[in-house]
């Protein structure tokens, strides 16, 4: 099984990509996790302003299959948040890089941006968890 992992994105371990530009950064689920979802039916998103601790759950994706929880890869204010996502979900599905991208959040310190993963270490880690 093949997954779409963009080279010029960040991974995370629980399955969300990280788009850096300057000091804002865009989150989303990657494709591997709306794959292992399947069709996606619900998602629940924080509101602007909130501040966002790194590790900490920023919402949920729900999928005919099962529930799963958002996790914050990075500390940051959260500056935007998609609510085409809470009117037509199954874009996680159909567009997970682009039209369902979750969140916006400027970001607190740079450092958090070091323990996230490169494509090619996420597609290793996905093809391991798959075996």
């Amino acid at each position: 099984m093949s997954w779409k992992t963009p080279p010029d994105l960040k991974y995370t371990e629980s399955d969300e990509w990280v788009r850096i530009e300057g000091d804002t950064v865009t989150i989303g689920i990657t494709d591997y996790a709306q794959d292992q979802l399947n069709d996606v039916v619900f998602v629940e998103l924080p509101r602007v302003g909130d501040k966002l601790q790194k590790g900490a759950n920023f919402g949920v994706v729900e999928s005919v299959k099962a529930a799963s929880d958002l996790v914050m890869p990075v500390s940051g204010e959260l500056l935007a948040v998609n609510d085409a996502l809470t009117q037509a979900p199954d874009l996680a599905n159909s567009d997970p890089f682009g039209g369902a991208w979750m969140i916006k959040v400027r970001l607190d310190n740079t450092g958090d941006l070091t323990a996230l993963l490169d494509s090619a270490a996420y597609e290793k880690f996905c093809e391991s968890r798959v075996h």
